[in-house]
């Protein structure tokens, strides 16, 4: 049958013509800026719980950063951490909680910075979470000061003529360094800021959430992401900015994916 004569009824779906929220997302206006990754990860993460029918069992730790609220947002049960600790008070509720879902959601200061001390021994630990990453390379909500993993040469507030290597050092690429440890089971790092990155974005975090349900240890999910407020630009440019500047440092894709280390390699040996 030709193109031409086909009806638009079998062209086009009428469910794909309709924004369908998801249930687990609540009414409430989010207060990111408009370009902003947040709410389109937050919108994954949504998704998620419901497709694996979990929002009973789901337990979110929220940061101190411009995720704050993300306890508004997302219907499920959410637990505060102070500035950095969002992976230690995870732990807590997991090990108290052995049938629940835990997982948090952190920008790159609170856990690059901060909170470098909790995240690293949770990874290693194994503990049986999932940590959500989002990297924009600032500190966003505070002004746009230098993060852990502002670029070198990138301008922000603390750093007006860019990042200077033998003042500020290197930036730091955490999600490699986790990569490393033996607890983790999946890590990968992904973008959110066009359909085919939002799709595959959703499929990691998806196997990182089933990963927590079957008790895989630690999984991390890190999204590269835009702060075009911080950063000064538009949000359309703020994309290519990210495309042209953070990727090549922070390549996509996953670092490691299977189980945690076999403890053979760390036993004591007679």
């Amino acid at each position: 049958m030709k193109l031409e004569k086909m009806d638009v009824k079998d062209i086009i779906k009428p469910e794909n013509l309709v924004y369908q929220k998801p249930k687990l997302l609540t009414d409430k206006t989010m207060h990111y800026c408009p370009g902003c990754t947040h709410g389109v990860v937050h919108r994954l993460v949504a998704e998620v719980i419901e497709d694996l029918d979990i929002q009973e069992k789901t337990i979110g730790v929220s940061p101190v950063g411009c995720s704050v609220f993300a306890y508004n947002y997302i219907d499920i049960d959410w637990q505060e951490a102070a500035h950095g600790r969002a992976p230690a008070v995870a732990t807590g509720i997991a090990r108290v909680n052995e049938d629940k879902v835990v997982f948090t959601y952190q920008g790159d200061g609170d856990l690059a910075s901060i909170g470098t001390a909790e995240i690293l021994h949770a990874c290693n630990r194994g503990e049986n979470i999932v940590v959500i990453f989002i990297n924009n390379a600032i500190y966003g909500m505070t002004g746009g000061q230098m993060a852990p993993t502002t670029l070198l040469g990138q301008v922000t507030a603390t750093t007006p003529c860019g990042r200077d290597l033998e003042r500020n050092g290197y930036p730091l690429k955490i999600t490699e360094l986790i990569a490393q440890l033996p607890g983790t089971s999946y890590v990968t790092r992904q973008s959110a800021h066009t359909p085919a990155t939002a799709r595959k974005c959703r499929k990691a975090i998806k196997k990182a959430f089933q990963n927590a349900i079957d008790k895989k240890g630690t999984s991390f999910v890190e999204v590269v992401s835009t702060c075009n407020s911080g950063w000064r630009l538009s949000p359309v440019d703020a994309n290519i900015w990210m495309e042209e500047n953070m990727f090549p440092f922070f390549p996509m894709g996953d670092m490691k994916d299977g189980e945690r280390d076999a403890p053979d390699a760390y036993l004591k040996k007679n």
